[in-house]
């Protein structure tokens, strides 16, 4: 007989809502060892999880921390595959509390409002603002220092102690705040696998490393409670400018943040309130060395794009990544036919950077790089769909005696 350590909770939907929370997570999962060791033994280690968080026993895992170099350099942490698990199952709940109470422009980890939508969100700003380009206007664009590292842990789940406490309305509120409060205070550093060699951090400034954060600071890049989290934790900044200060202009992408006013005068006086907020109120900095403030003609870069009047561009680093990305896959096909993983990888990378591009003026950029830089060796394996929007995986006919009756050739595109 299980034992519950927390009052009214129903082991029936705790289990249907972890096996959802399981089939969320399996969509982005990454094939690592970790992730087909929990498959293996899928209804097992999937009940042992549910048991342990219904008798209060549930512990997070170690983490995988590593360096990847695009876009940026980043450090992140790989939380285990069941702590993923219970992080999706989290989320679940909490969002659609959360979706109803952040602004419309905050565009971070949430459905329909990623960086395709920011963007055209601060392009229609510029052009409302400027009366379509007629009138004067100034962007103001602004970031957080370190900010994923100087989030302090305890501020944060005080705010969603009392978020969860005035809003969240199910019998199972005892279990969401502890598992909160366990996922919140978890320091991975404290027992991870460092993947690659400790010299991959050098030149890693130490505000982008959770291995130098000031104390009871920090989320762990990499997480889905990360990422939400932060979007949560910065909410009170939204409703700062675009409620006590009353902006219509204004929109973020996690610590990225643009304001668009007719007033540039205005716009370099907000500079010192809104530090004094985030630093006040939330203990974060500006980043003095990316302040922006133009005329809109100058264009502005953000989210990977550069915003000009009536047309949008793709930002020279994306380029510039997209390239290196070609070349990586170059490499791979010089002296071998690719593996069915390698394929797999090929059509991930490639079909990310053309999901990005094909929104923006980018044609021609696609077609140059696709045609004169990629190896021609690739079109044995994959061929282009959508013009120039996506790469397909070809797949040969299975001999006669194996083929399906209904189907002669099966395409797989990711």
């Amino acid at each position: 007989m299980q034992l519950n350590l927390f009052t009214n909770i129903n082991y029936s939907q705790l289990t249907e809502e972890l096996f959802l929370a399981y089939f969320d997570c399996r969509r982005n999962k990454r094939n690592t060892q970790n992730d087909l060791r929990f498959e293996k033994h899928l209804e097992k280690n999937v009940f042992e999880l549910i048991d342990e968080i219904y008798q209060g026993k549930y512990q997070l895992g170690r983490s995988i921390a590593f360096i990847v170099n695009k876009p940026v350099k980043r450090e992140i942490f790989a939380a285990d595959f069941r702590d993923r698990v219970v992080h999706h199952w989290l989320i679940n709940k909490l969002n659609p509390l959360f979706e109803k109470t952040f602004i419309p422009d905050s565009y971070a980890c949430r459905n329909g409002m990623g960086t395709h939508y920011g963007v055209q969100r601060a392009d229609t700003f510029i052009k409302t603002c400027s009366e379509n380009y007629s009138k004067d206007c100034y962007i103001l664009k602004l970031d957080v220092q370190g900010f994923f590292m100087h989030i302090n842990r305890q501020l944060l789940y005080k705010l969603l102690e009392q978020f969860i406490h005035n809003n969240y309305e199910h019998t199972d509120k005892s279990l969401v705040l502890e598992i909160n409060r366990k996922i919140i205070f978890n320091n991975p550093t404290q027992n991870c696998i460092i993947k690659g060699n400790k010299k991959d951090w050098e030149g890693l400034p130490k505000n982008k490393s959770l291995f130098h954060s000031p104390p009871d600071c920090g989320l762990p890049i990499g997480n889905l409670t990360s990422q939400v989290f932060a979007n949560f934790y910065m909410h009170q900044f939204d409703a700062f400018v675009t409620k006590q200060l009353g902006l219509k202009y204004y929109g973020r992408y996690v610590d990225d943040f643009i304001i668009v006013h007719p007033d540039k005068d205005y716009l370099k006086s907000l500079i010192p309130q809104l530090s004094d907020f985030l630093l006040s109120t939330l203990q974060l900095t500006l980043h003095p060395k990316k302040i922006y403030l133009q005329h809109y003609s100058k264009g502005v870069k953000f989210l990977g794009t550069v915003i000009k009047p009536n047309r949008i561009y793709i930002a020279n680093r994306t380029k510039g990544n997209f390239f290196n990305a070609i070349e990586k896959q170059n490499k791979v096909v010089r002296n071998h036919k690719p593996t069915k993983e390698e394929k797999a990888a090929f059509l991930s990378s490639m079909n990310s950077y053309l999901g990005i591009m094909k929104h923006y003026k980018s044609y021609k950029l696609r077609k140059k790089m696709i045609f004169k830089r990629l190896s021609g060796y690739w079109f044995n394996h994959v061929y282009l769909s959508g013009g120039i929007a996506k790469f397909v995986l070809k797949v040969r006919p299975v001999k006669k005696n194996q083929r399906n009756a209904n189907s002669t050739y099966k395409k797989l595109a990711v």
